[in-house]
């Protein structure tokens, strides 16, 4: 695959599609910038070999042009970021956008104006990814977030460069981290699924299994499990419909010769809040009244010693509800176990919005081997399907 090794940035205009889907407070304030973080190695190098960045991007859903998603609201964060000065020019394609880049120099970053300002840009429509195309020499996809949609700036837009496109530094790591889980794994490798449903993780189970010898399974989902198998899960969250899948799931596991680990116990709360009274339940014997909200001590211990036992770890989903402190306990204690892993050798791949966010909150992003920026593009992968912003560069 082609990544900025490939090419020397000297006087050409590199346009990057880049992730700055960042959030907002309502002083229009950037309150996570790590997306923007994310991007800076990619700009750094095309203004360290003598090039220009004509940076796009997309934020929020507008409807159409709503000053409230402008870029223009990130530009100093940007700034701040890459070090360099950036300017900003008020549209993404036409005379205004041309005129911008056409007095860029070289070690000049511009950014434009919010893509989905038109509904093209969604469409996947050629003429405006044309449009787009004229602002640039090369192409390159730094947007893994978005990798998995057919947009005009992620995917349609690579047609008119036929040689000239490249994966980014961030969405090249992204791409490796994941083929390295999947296809160059040292074994044993784990996966550990958590988070509410069963149904959202169904496809990534069913095209792990092949590439896993331990899979946990742990959150809202292991009540599917636990009362498929005839367990009394009270009053927690639990799929009816998706019982059969999970028996089905067991027994594909079985014969394939990965060991699946649920919780044995729970912290389970009389209510779904951080004041609930609580108690340490067997998983299987959960009272009418009680739910299971996070992962129990004995089950936190039997995680911990699959952990440290596997070389390759995927971590998606967390263990309980983290964002109450009273049901976060789990997910930390299993954040502590990958990061020993870690620093014993395993490579540890952290993705998918929950389990990203309470990385970070708890202080184990630096800990892990690497975080992923994409939720539903990670999934995507994970289940075997093809992006369209990757395969439009490999084309």
């Amino acid at each position: 695959m082609k990544t900025l090794k490939d090419f020397n940035f000297e006087n050409k205009k590199a346009i990057i599609r880049v992730d700055f889907n960042v959030p907002l407070n309502d002083k229009f304030e950037v309150t996570d910038a790590t997306r923007i973080e994310a991007a800076k190695s990619t700009i750094i190098k095309v203004l360290e070999d003598g090039g220009s960045c004509v940076l796009m991007s997309h934020l929020g859903r507008p409807k159409g042009k709503q000053n409230e998603f402008s870029l223009q609201h990130i530009v100093a964060k940007v700034k701040e970021i890459i070090g360099v000065n950036v300017k900003f020019v008020e549209d993404c394609i036409g005379a205004k956008a041309e005129d911008a880049v056409a007095n860029l120099e070289n070690g000049e970053v511009l950014l434009l104006e919010n893509l989905r300002f038109y509904e093209e840009e969604k469409k996947g429509d050629v003429a405006f990814a044309e449009k787009l195309s004229k602002l640039g020499d090369i192409y390159i996809n730094d947007a893994f977030g978005t990798a998995h949609r057919a947009h005009a700036s992620t995917t349609i837009i690579a047609q008119f460069f036929e040689e000239n496109k490249c994966f980014g530094n961030l969405l090249a790591r992204e791409i490796e981290s994941i083929d390295k889980v999947l296809n160059n794994s040292e074994k044993p490798v784990l996966a550990i699924l958590g988070g509410a449903k069963v149904s959202s993780k169904i496809t990534v189970i069913e095209n792990i299994l092949d590439k896993v010898d331990h899979l946990i399974i742990g959150g809202g989902m292991s009540f599917t499990f636990i009362k498929a198998q005839g367990g009394t899960v009270g009053d927690s969250i639990c799929e009816d419909d998706k019982m059969d899948l999970a028996l089905e799931i067991l027994k594909q596991a079985k014969e394939k010769g990965v060991e699946v680990h649920i919780p044995v116990d729970v912290i389970a709360g009389d209510d779904f809040s951080n004041t609930a009274n609580t108690q340490i339940l067997d998983i299987n014997a959960l009272p009418e009244g009680w739910q299971g909200l996070d992962a129990g001590p004995k089950s936190i211990e039997n995680f911990d010693v699959v952990v440290n036992k596997c070389k390759t770890i995927l971590w998606n989903g967390p263990l309980g509800v983290f964002e109450m402190e009273t049901f976060s306990g789990g997910t930390i204690a299993l954040g502590h176990s990958i990061d020993k892993a870690t620093k014993n050798g395993a490579f540890s791949l952290v993705g998918g919005g929950d389990s990203v966010a309470a990385v970070k909150q708890f202080g184990f992003a630096e800990k892990v081997s690497y975080v992923s920026t994409g939720g539903g593009a990670m999934l995507e992968m994970l289940e075997g399907k093809a992006l369209p912003g990757i395969e439009a560069i490999l084309k």
